[in-house]
């Protein structure tokens, strides 16, 4: 008898278990999707910038009409893509290289880097990129922890059971890269 209750007391502490355990991959599973949201609403804030970065650079260097041209194609792909961090990492990289070139464009004309409307504009650029790295950080903080226990025994067993796979991580280059100050002696 007291046999039976050891078991019965095993299996329904292995039962409980398996349920937090389960639960607790259904809450990090909405983290992870919840931390997407934000990165995708920063991303989105960064595309809304970038027609008005490029007519404003434009009105000074329309001779450029390739890297516009560039910059507008990249930004309409990434735009397209959307809830599915490995199909948006590609396009943002895109993305990325060409509002470079189009801040590349805009240091070959000084009236322009004198321009009110461009310089907010590339300030309001500099802190969505800010926000759109913290929002990837906090992502890929909730992938970490939840990739861990799906690879960790034995939370691996029941992510294995109930189809909870790794999650990817989401890597981003900043638009406008930081560097250090140049001092001249």
């Amino acid at each position: 008898m007291i046999v039976l209750i050891v078991i019965a007391a095993v299996a329904v502490f292995l039962l409980v278990w398996a349920l937090a355990s389960y639960n607790r991959f259904v809450r990090q599973d909405h983290y992870i999707d919840n931390s997407w949201s934000n990165v995708e609403t920063e991303l989105q804030r960064r595309h809304e910038l970038i027609p008005n970065l490029v007519a404003t650079v434009r009105a000074y260097a329309d001779h450029e009409q390739e890297t516009f041209t560039n910059v507008i194609a990249a930004r309409a792909d990434a735009a397209a893509v959307a809830h599915d961090p490995a199909a948006q990492e590609p396009v943002e990289q895109q993305l990325v290289r060409g509002v470079r070139q189009l801040m590349a464009v805009s240091e070959r004309y000084p009236s322009l880097l004198a321009d009110g409307r461009f310089l907010d504009l590339q300030r309001q650029l500099v802190v969505t990129e800010d926000r759109i790295q913290a929002s990837r950080r906090l992502y890929n903080g909730n992938v970490r922890d939840y990739n861990q226990r799906v690879e960790s025994v034995p939370s691996a067993l029941i992510a294995r059971l109930t189809g909870y796979p790794r999650r990817d991580y989401f890597e981003l280059d900043e638009a406008i890269p930081r560097s250090a100050p140049q001092i001249s002696v």
